[in-house]
């Protein structure tokens, strides 16, 4: 493959973060359960081979922190799939530590600087607002999925960090 070239891989991934940003966002407005409950999981298996091929990608271009990251996002992702099928009160424990590692992700991908610096903030920001959801979770907070301000303040500035993931994977580097 030429230098520069998209490989099918960047494509299945932008696609897999565009779908996981687009069906998450959908479904944390879903107005039933079952329609919410739908969209998440397409959300989350999305999500899960995107951060997968990612996770593959950057480890192969000896980018490591990244590829950590992404696999640590992929486990978190991983948690809230699991806990969606038990409704928003019932998904509250993975919820809690699916975020957390959400966190941790976001701050090992956030870090280098391979990302645009926009694409960075976004996920350092997205970082805190998951880290204190996380830890008010921990601490007994009954907090939803679909709770506000947290943490649905911290969806938006998490779809922008895919949003430059989309934008590194496809921009031309020729």
């Amino acid at each position: 493959m030429a230098d520069g070239a998209r490989s099918p891989i960047d494509i299945v991934a932008a696609i897999g973060l565009a779908i996981g940003g687009v069906f998450g966002v959908a479904g944390t407005f879903a107005p039933q359960d079952a329609i919410r409950q739908t969209l998440w999981a397409i959300d989350g298996v999305a999500l899960v081979v995107a951060a997968a091929l990612l996770a593959v990608k950057f480890g192969r271009q000896g980018r490591d922190c990244i590829a950590a990251g992404f696999l640590v996002f992929l486990a978190g992702e991983s948690l809230l799939l699991a806990g969606n099928a038990a409704g928003l009160s019932g998904s509250v424990p993975s919820f809690g530590g699916g975020v957390a590692l959400w966190s941790a992700s976001l701050v090992m991908t956030s870090a280098p600087s391979t990302f645009a610096l926009w694409t960075r903030l976004a996920g350092a920001v997205a970082a805190i607002l998951f880290a204190v959801t996380a830890g008010a979770i921990a601490w007994g907070a009954p907090l939803l999925p679909t709770s506000a301000p947290l943490p649905t303040l911290g969806y938006p500035f998490l779809v922008i960090a895919f949003a430059g993931w989309i934008w590194w994977l496809l921009r031309s580097r020729a």
